[in-house]
């Protein structure tokens, strides 16, 4: 018996972490992401080709520079006012911020900092501007089912 190879139409099963350049864990998904290779749901930073023609129980260590994982870090996209201008429910670190550009736009902002009567809010992604390691452990690799298709499908029109 032969095993599946990841190829475009397979249904693809893994788990990974993340961590940056220091070793520092930043994100570890130990529950199985589960998507169709080539279809329309993307990795980040080039690991849809890292795990290409690879198997299931094979581990795969990708280094991600900035610019192909969540990009760079914009400054464009960090506002600081004083808290006194920002209403009593945003002022605590975490808080998400719904803001809305002229054009009626909006974007999710999430409040980074506070000091010295300053509150600072972020609209860049957390992993902006760093270098990522990612650790993948290919758990299944098959067919793709009708079901698989549908639910990739669903799943694209939600994001």
């Amino acid at each position: 018996m032969t095993r599946e190879v990841i190829k475009p139409g397979k249904f693809v099963s893994l788990t990974y972490s993340i961590t940056d350049s220091e070793g520092n864990l930043l994100e570890q998904n130990d529950i199985p992401v589960n998507y169709i290779h080539g279809g329309d749901k993307e990795l980040i930073g080039g690991m849809d080709s890292a795990v290409a023609g690879r198997c299931a129980g094979d581990r795969i260590e990708i280094d991600i520079p900035a610019e192909d994982g969540f990009g760079p870090h914009d400054p464009d996209l960090t506002f600081t006012d004083d808290i006194d201008n920002v209403p009593p429910q945003f002022r605590h670190l975490g808080a998400e911020v719904q803001m809305q550009n002229e054009s009626g736009e909006t974007m999710l902002f999430y409040v980074t900092h506070i000091e010295n009567g300053k509150l600072t809010v972020d609209g860049n992604h957390p992993l902006a501007g760093k270098a990522l390691h990612v650790t993948v452990n290919i758990l299944e690799v098959r067919d793709a089912t009708v079901a698989d298709m549908q639910s990739a499908e669903s799943s694209c029109r939600l994001n």
